[in-house]
């Protein structure tokens, strides 16, 4: 049975007053059906992870480098994001992918080395809407799962998150119908390279727009394991009925 998992990705937002916002949270889901993950910015990591050492919310980095060590100047290893008490790391965002040109390699690369670290990698897949439209969708995704995610990925270690950017932020999101398509196929392409056992373990989340309001009716949707939850994420009142969304869906299996 693959545990339900709602994962907050606060992106570059947050300072320190707002790490107050992990006690409610965690006050609210401690002993949940779902498994609860933040990941603040780099910044708030460590004290992040010290404020949650004895709840049930775990914590996690935004990104990492495919090195241990070395001459990269601003860059963060995953060996030093597991040092500062995360457990997990969000790699081939779409913001990463457009914004600092990350590419398939390069995200495979730094999933290696985040399992190397004992980190859990929740790597990011997903179209444009130019894509969406010229209906790429499914081609997209196949040449992503097959590009970044290394060979090594186990249930233990890798969560696959499809974001569809054109819903990442916007308000938009896909049908019920359009997310089942995808997830289904993730899930065949997954066991079609990994095998049933491997292949049916990974979880599968959805992103984009994931709000109280359609959570869930996502969470009912064929193949979706959780949530990578982003503006919705910065504040308890707005992550917390998510969360509990989930552990409802997941106690209803």
């Amino acid at each position: 049975m693959r545990r339900k998992l709602a994962a907050g990705n606060w992106k570059m937002n947050g300072l320190a007053g707002d790490l107050a916002q992990l006690d409610t949270i965690a006050a609210g889901h401690d002993g949940a059906a779902a498994e609860v993950l933040i990941c603040p910015p780099a910044t708030l990591l460590a004290p992040a992870a010290a404020r949650c050492a004895d709840t049930a919310v775990a914590v996690g980095g935004q990104d990492c480098h495919a090195e241990a060590a070395g001459a990269h100047t601003g860059d963060v290893s995953a060996r030093m994001l597991a040092d500062a008490g995360a457990t997990a790391v969000i790699l081939g965002h779409s913001e990463r992918r457009e914004d600092h040109g990350e590419t398939d390699d390069l995200v495979r690369a730094k999933a290696g080395a985040a399992h190397a670290a004992g980190l859990m990698t929740i790597v990011c897949v997903g179209e444009s809407l130019e894509q969406r439209d010229a209906a790429n969708t499914l081609d997209i995704i196949a040449g992503q799962l097959a590009g970044s995610v290394p060979d090594g990925a186990t249930g233990e270690n890798t969560v696959i998150a499809y974001e569809p950017i054109w819903a990442i932020g916007t308000g938009r999101t896909p049908t019920n119908d359009q997310i089942g398509e995808v997830h289904d196929f993730m899930r065949s392409r997954l066991v079609a390279r990994f095998g049933e056992g491997v292949g049916r373990s990974v979880r599968l989340l959805y992103g984009g727009s994931v709000k109280p309001g359609n959570a869930a009716e996502i969470f009912a949707v064929s193949n979706v394991d959780g949530a990578l939850v982003g503006g919705a994420s910065l504040r308890a009142d707005d992550f917390s009925p998510i969360v509990a969304a989930l552990s409802d869906s997941a106690q209803s299996i």
